[in-house]
């Protein structure tokens, strides 16, 4: 046996952490796997590093592809069909293959069952009932190569990079902590106080320093509620300052992310990701200075303490610790279960988005109570997390009230016997408690800033999901000289999502000339609508290039590009708004002359004027108050509005009448602009100058005469 398989084997007591690795992208589960089981071996990574990496396909991870992404971490992978009785023989952590679409890690057996590392929901124990209902009979052993070594590969994360560029926040953070710096020296008066009331002041009936200790505390109180009410008002401002900047830098750089950024992700799981900025925004603006004056003071108030009594600080100081010790146990679970949580969250709000989306198609098919059960289950699942978390929360607490109930009680205690021995007077015992009860109360404070602030590095990871993506590439090109011509050229473009993934397209050549018409046709799934979105350049072609004018269109810059290219894809969405708001959408200064002649154009102004607020209309959710084929044209409009030097239109027209589909084919060949249909309806392809057929990633140049007989063919053996 090798080494590293009998260290598999090993059982030395001692279990080595796993971090808990949570998925962002619907389908790089596998993925996670195998950063936590790399991460359990010694292989530190996260999985952005590794998405950058290996890349990873919408359609998921196959087995073979994680096996070889295993050995390029220096892990050596065996795959395997097992039976759960047999899960004793498995060198764990191993990936299991789980109910037919996803991957866990299972990290060991208990007597009723095991626990697993679930991507999608974090650790959680599962019992053998539900192993037998979801393993689908694969595992996945996982161990150190020969030729291993631990290795730390993460991307360094900062703060600066998270949130972006800040302006005023170091000044309005100076001016906390002054005011903050102020109120706390004046908080320090009172247990002096205290002191000189008892002892001087009853000891021997001294009215006179009674009112001069009266209206001096008095005016340090006056003093310390207008240095309150300033500090608020400045945390007020630089909350409102920074949550402002950093919640707008944020969205401006997930404008900036490449379409399939979104194209991986759930809705709600992004949403929940960017909601993470107001957590770290609270905890830095309100609590850093905070933790500084905290710290500082229980500094000099332990030496305050110690100058009372060296012997009853170090007590305090026992106390203080042994609560401290309790909460960095609790620490590690509470995060744990904040972090379900959060995900729990995410995944209620992914559901709930989908089904006020889908309202209608629920109705149909009489989905209420299937979606409303369901919803339940989520709602159910995210409520179980809160309460484990409340549950962890509440225990923290009851232990911080045990811990300092006692140690001050005690306190008191051997304090009430040095006064008794004379070691201490009245005033000092008062005093020293109050001391000791501030100190233990600051020490609960910075105990539990600190905290928030570890429990920011969870938040900061999701955070980093948007706000380490790379924004599109190529936005700005190099190349500076007039905008070149319509004649769009594609040479040996090829895609696929992933290295392991077969071709989407392969080989395509394509030239498009000025003021010609092309129709691409295809089986549906044929890569047709990928293919428009690479000539979009709305993903990045694995091999080839494309070229407008004779430039390519990288070296142009994508958003030049865009401004000369007009499209309509499937799933073009309307935005809240009028119609014309919505047709002016990519020209804010358009006048309504121009909107009117894209229209016109388009064959939906006599629609439009028909309505009863013309262009002023709302269009409703999304354009939930027109029908298809208005919302069609309406976003030809919108493209016609740029006078766009190409158009590409994919099934554009297809909710259209015959008709309405002559009257808009009719005038974008009047227009002479250049255009691409993807098109399956004859009355499109028919007005085309050139087709081309789109089979197997293959794009081949077909005639007219070929393309009929083609069609009486698929005819004939429907």
């Amino acid at each position: 046996m090798r080494p590293a398989e009998l260290a598999g084997h090993l059982r030395l007591g001692f279990r080595r952490p796993m971090p808990t690795i949570l998925q962002s992208e619907i389908s790089e589960c596998g993925l996670a796997c195998l950063v936590m089981v790399a991460a359990f071996h010694g292989y530190q990574s996260d999985i952005a590093t590794m998405r950058r990496r290996f890349g990873v396909s919408l359609k998921g991870t196959g087995l073979g592809r994680l096996m070889q992404m295993a050995r390029d971490c220096h892990l050596d992978a065996r795959a395997l069909r097992i039976e759960p009785s047999d899960f004793h023989h498995l060198r764990l952590p191993c990936i299991l293959h789980w109910e037919m679409n996803h991957y866990v890690v299972l990290e060991r057996l208990t007597k009723r069952g095991a626990v697993i590392r679930d991507p999608a929901r974090g650790a959680r124990f599962v019992s053998q009932s539900e192993i037998s209902n979801a393993f689908t009979g694969i595992a996945l052993e996982l161990v150190p190569a020969p030729d291993f070594r631990p290795a730390t590969h993460k991307t360094p994360v900062s703060w600066r990079t998270l949130i972006g560029p800040t302006r005023g926040l170091g000044g309005a953070i100076a001016r906390v902590l002054a005011l903050s710096s102020t109120l706390e020296i004046l908080g320090l008066l009172g247990p002096f106080f205290m002191q000189w009331l008892i002892d001087r002041v009853l000891v021997i009936n001294d009215h006179h320093l009674l009112t001069l200790l009266g209206v001096a505390y008095i005016a340090v109180t006056i003093f310390s509620a207008l240095f309150s009410m300033a500090r608020s008002w400045v945390v007020i401002h630089v909350n409102a300052i920074v949550g402002s900047q950093w919640a707008t830098n944020l969205f401006s750089h997930m404008m900036r992310l490449p379409q399939t950024f979104y194209e991986k992700r759930h809705i709600g799981d992004i949403v929940s990701r960017y909601d993470a900025i107001r957590n770290i925004q609270k905890t830095i603006t309100t609590h850093s200075v905070s933790a500084l004056l905290d710290g500082v003071m229980a500094v000099a108030i332990v030496v305050v303490l110690a100058v009372y009594s060296v012997n009853l600080t170090i007590l305090v100081l026992t106390v203080f610790l042994l609560y401290l010790t309790a909460r960095w146990v609790m620490y590690q679970p509470l995060r744990d279960a904040t972090e379900r949580h959060i995900h729990a969250l995410a995944r209620q709000q992914t559901y709930l988005l989908e089904s006020l989306r889908g309202t209608r198609s629920i109705k149909l098919f009489n989905g209420e109570g299937r979606r409303a059960a369901q919803f339940a289950h989520l709602v159910v699942d995210s409520t179980n997390e809160d309460v484990r978390v409340q549950q962890l929360s509440a225990l923290s607490h009851a232990s911080q009230q045990f811990l300092m109930g006692v140690g001050h009680v005690v306190v008191i205690w051997i304090a009430a016997l040095m006064v008794m021995r004379g070691a201490f007077t009245v005033g000092m015992l008062v005093t020293y408690s109050l001391f000791a009860s501030q100190f233990l109360t600051r020490g609960d404070t910075l105990v539990n800033i600190v905290m928030e602030f570890r429990m920011l590095r969870l938040y900061g990871e999701r955070l980093a999901d948007l706000a380490l993506t790379p924004p599109e590439e190529a936005i700005e090109g190099a190349y500076a000289g007039p905008d070149p011509g319509p004649r769009l050229t594609v040479s040996g473009l090829a895609f696929r999502y992933a290295q392991s993934d077969p071709w989407i397209l392969r080989h395509i050549d394509l030239t498009v000339e000025p003021g010609s018409a092309v129709a691409i046709v295809g089986l549906s799934g044929s890569g047709k609508s990928t293919l428009a979105k690479l000539l979009l350049g709305l993903m990045t072609p694995t091999a080839g290039e494309i070229l407008l004018g004779g430039i390519d269109i990288r070296q142009l810059g994508l958003a030049r590009y865009r401004r000369m290219v007009g499209c309509v894809l499937q799933s073009d969405p309307l935005f809240a708004g009028t119609i014309a708001d919505n047709i002016a959408f990519g020209y804010p200064d358009a006048s309504l002359d121009d909107i009117v002649t894209a229209c016109q154009q388009a064959a939906i102004h006599d629609d439009v004027i028909a309505m009863p607020m013309g262009y002023e209309t709302l269009v409703g959710d999304m354009g939930s108050v027109l029908s298809d084929g208005q919302k069609q044209r309406i976003l030809l409009a919108r493209t016609l509005l740029r006078c766009p030097r190409l158009l590409i239109l994919d099934e554009a027209t297809s909710h259209l009448d015959t008709l309405r589909e002559q009257t808009v084919n009719d005038h974008l060949r009047a227009l002479g602009v250049t255009r691409i249909h993807i098109a399956h309806r004859r009355e499109t392809i028919a007005q085309c100058d050139h087709i081309y057929r789109l089979d197997q990633g293959v794009l081949t140049a077909v005639s007219r005469d070929s393309y009929r007989q083609d069609e009486v063919q698929l005819a004939t053996d429907a």
